[in-house]
């Protein structure tokens, strides 16, 4: 079974949902490593919705996901790494997952992940 998602997002969408939202907004997407971690960082920000959208796309887009169940963070290394919770982490396993390998960029415009499902 493939269980790949990408997404691509504009980094000022970011930008104006937190102009628009503010706190509301982040803490309804984002835990709170995340933003301890990337507090005000538009880019890092942006790529970590990214992966979270590419990581829903791989697991077929379930419904009832909430974006604060999946997590993107780094290595001491910079290597980003998924950590799943709740619903999510249970349609992950239901499908045979160990973990995610995943990718993430971005410009000065866009943010870009690739997420691909990984088993054991």
């Amino acid at each position: 079974m493939n269980c790949i998602g990408i997404d691509i997002i504009e980094i000022g969408r970011i930008e104006k949902a937190i102009g628009r939202w503010g706190e509301g907004f982040l803490h309804r997407v984002y835990t709170d490593p995340e933003l301890r971690l990337y507090p005000k960082k538009l880019s890092s920000l942006a790529v970590r919705f990214a992966a979270k959208e590419a990581v829903i796309k791989a697991l077929g887009k379930p419904a009832a996901i909430s974006l604060k169940e999946i997590e993107i963070l780094s290595e001491p290394s910079g290597k980003p790494v998924v950590n799943l919770y709740g619903k999510t982490q249970n349609q992950a396993r239901d499908l045979g997952l160990d973990g995610f390998a995943i990718s993430l960029s971005h410009s000065r415009e866009y943010a870009v992940a690739l997420v691909a499902g990984e088993t054991k």
